[in-house]
């Protein structure tokens, strides 16, 4: 699973700049709603691929055998050592974005690796880009005279 970092890493960052270029050619153009899905749609896509570096940052830190690498590093947090010690492996979600750290006899939590605002952030722009395009959908259609009646 963590393997979806090498696709995800710079594919991120294009989209961002993709949908800021969109949003930014857009904006003279008639409407508000296109543009501002694409900002919003940017917005989102540059907070993933910040929590997704973090993520990464974690995944490398985990990876690392040297010294000190037992309990696993991005597992351990301050003033719960003990919780750290029963560590024996980790994984990736994506969705929400968080480093999970599995622990002896199936338990697991998540890391704070991922700053706090990314998920909400993430969410919150990704619900407004879709609701930016829904509108800018029905109002095309209502002035193309094709809106369903309601």
């Amino acid at each position: 699973m963590a393997l979806l970092l090498l696709l995800f890493l710079p594919a991120l960052p294009l989209l961002t700049l993709g949908l800021l270029g969109r949003g930014i050619a857009t904006v003279g153009g008639r409407g508000w709603h296109r543009p501002a899905a694409a900002l919003l749609g940017a917005c989102a896509a540059g907070f993933y691929s910040w929590g997704l570096l973090h993520v990464a940052g974690a995944v490398l830190a985990a990876e690392d055998g040297g010294a000190s690498s037992s309990p696993i590093l991005p597992c351990r947090t301050p003033g719960q050592e003990e919780r750290a010690s029963h560590v024996v492996d980790y994984s990736v979600d994506y969705v929400p974005l968080r480093f999970v750290c599995g622990t002896t006899g199936g338990g697991s939590y998540a890391a704070a690796s991922v700053p706090g605002y990314v998920n909400p952030a993430v969410l919150g722009f990704a619900l407004a880009a879709a609701v930016c395009a829904g509108a800018g959908t029905v109002g095309a259609r209502r002035r193309a005279g094709t809106a369903p009646a309601g």
